[in-house]
Parts: structure tokens; sequence; C-alpha cells
């Protein structure tokens, strides 16, 4: 049941949706910084990755879930489960659609998955600003014909057009609740988990197509030196096969250090301070498929 009154409102927003629908895209827009990392590529989200947004009237928490898809390995069990689990822990559900692609057999599949929710579902119809508006009418009748939503809210993640009526909307239909955290707290994620993520953007970017999702991030040290006014920070990228490890280095180390250099940018506006960021490439053969190296990574299924 909708709820609208003047008291403080805050609850949890779950963004499903299949893979590169821009749910990352938006979540970064919302709470005004990278917080998500953003990639052309499918299934760049790995983890629940919660945005907090604090007005004087609501806190309201997102979800950013792995986009569903059919998993070929552990990890993409992982990444699956993660996403399901999370519409049983929510206040309202966000099914994001990319406006300039028809309604498919995974988008088919996500609303047969939510079917039996009692959670109010909202349909996001993202990148409206790649449709001409005429077509919008037809594209949310594909939609509404096969599932009942509270809501249809066209926007566009990128641009910003829309997203203040959804937050609007998403508002009215959240219980009267607590603060559940500080008005300046965009995440609940801790910084070595973001750092990570950063790095692993600027591979996924840098390498195109030759290095997909065989790719992972571990944080070694991070060390903050007050007298100099600079944090030290080390990490590993971990592939799964010795060609990957050529790649990511590169020519004389000319792409290693071209991530390098774009991470660094990421992370000192993250902690507001001068970063030195030093990387090491690793080979850990199959790790997608181990569940040991999984939890080593920080996919810890127990945890959901």
């Amino acid at each position: 049941m909708q709820k609208d009154n003047n008291e403080f409102k805050s609850g949890f927003i779950s963004i499903i949706g299949r893979p590169n629908v821009g749910k990352s895209t938006f979540l970064n827009r919302v709470v005004g910084q990278k917080i998500a990392i953003m990639s052309d590529k499918p299934q760049t989200t790995r983890n629940k990755v919660q945005g907090v947004v604090t007005t004087d009237e609501s806190q309201l928490i997102f979800i950013d879930t792995p986009g569903i898809h059919k998993p070929k390995h552990k990890l993409g069990d992982f990444m699956v489960k993660s996403a399901r689990n999370t519409l049983k822990e929510v206040d309202v559900i966000m099914f994001m659609v990319n406006a300039n692609e028809p309604i498919g057999g995974g988008d088919r599949f996500i609303i047969d998955m939510l079917q039996n929710t009692k959670t109010p579902v909202f349909l996001v119809i993202n990148k409206i600003d790649l449709v001409h508006p005429d077509e919008l009418l037809q594209i949310i009748t594909s939609y509404t014909e096969v599932y009942e939503f509270a809501e249809v809210v066209p926007l566009s993640a990128l641009n910003g057009n829309n997203v203040e009526r959804l937050m609007e909307t998403l508002t009215k239909y959240l219980p009267e609740g607590p603060k559940y955290y500080p008005d300046d707290q965009v995440t609940d994620h801790p910084e070595r988990f973001i750092i990570s993520e950063l790095i692993r953007e600027k591979v996924l970017h840098l390498t195109r197509e030759e290095i997909p999702h065989s790719v992972a991030v571990v944080i070694e040290k991070i060390e903050r030196d007050e007298t100099r006014e600079l944090v030290d920070v080390s990490a590993t990228i971990v592939v799964d096969r010795d060609s990957q490890k050529g790649i990511v280095i590169g020519k004389k180390g000319a792409l290693l250090k071209e991530i390098g250099t774009k991470a660094r940018h990421d992370i000192e506006m993250l902690l507001g301070s001068k970063v030195f960021l030093e990387l090491w490439v690793k080979v850990q053969k199959d790790w997608r498929n181990k569940p040991g190296q999984l939890r080593e990574f920080g996919f810890r299924e127990d945890e959901y």
C-alpha cells in the first residue's frame, strides 16, 4: 500500500535488470559520486553495492545488484543468487530496462521471478535519450501487458532526465523509519572495496574485449602518511590465464601504467588526498570456479 505523509521516511530499494541496462550509472548519479563501477561490458557489478541518498525528509538506500543472466561459472552463480536474494529484503524493487532494446527472454525471466513478490515493483525504462518520444508508449505497453507494475518511470540515468521524479515517487512508497546512516554517508562499503572496484573498472575499460570478466583486484595495503599528506595503495590485479597477464601489463608496461594513472585519479577524488598507487599482476588459473578463491576475493555467499 502506498504511503504518503510528512513523517521521515526510509527504506531499501533494489535495482534489478539484465546486464548493462545502466543500474550503476543510475546509482552513481543519485548519490553524487562514483561508488559503482561503470562499463559497457555486461555483468560488471559482482557484489551488492549500497548507495545512500539522504534528504531532510527521507533516506533512500539503493542496492545495485549484478545483472541477472544465465551463469557460466561459480562466480556467475554467486552473482545471480545475490541479485535474487535482495528481492526479499527491500521495500521497493526497481526493474530497469533499456528503452532501445525490445523486451526479450532475459526480461521475461526476471518478470517471472517477480510474479510471487508482494513488494511494489517499478518499471524504470532507462536510456530514453536513445529513442524517439513517439516510441515510448509502445515500449511501455510491451512490459505492462505482462506484469502489473506499481509505477512506470521513463528516464535517462546518463543525463538525469526524469531522475528527480523517480526519486520523489520512490519516497512515497517508503515506510516511516529511522535514519539508518549518517547524513554524509553515501555507501556502506569500506573504502578498500571501492578502491578495488575503481581499479577493476579501468582494467575492463582499457583492455576492451581482450580481458572480459576474468579479472579481480585485491587490495594488499592502504597506508596513510600524514606527514606527506599521501595515501599509499598497493593492489594485485588477478587474471586466470598467462596470456591475460601480458595483455594487462602491455608493451613495456605501458597499459598497466595507464590503468594506474586513471585509477589513481579516481581514488584521489574518493579519498580527497594524493595517492601513490602500486599495481601488480598475478595469474590464478580458473579462479572464478574455485569457492576458496572466490571467498578470498570477497565473494562470500554466506553473507547473503
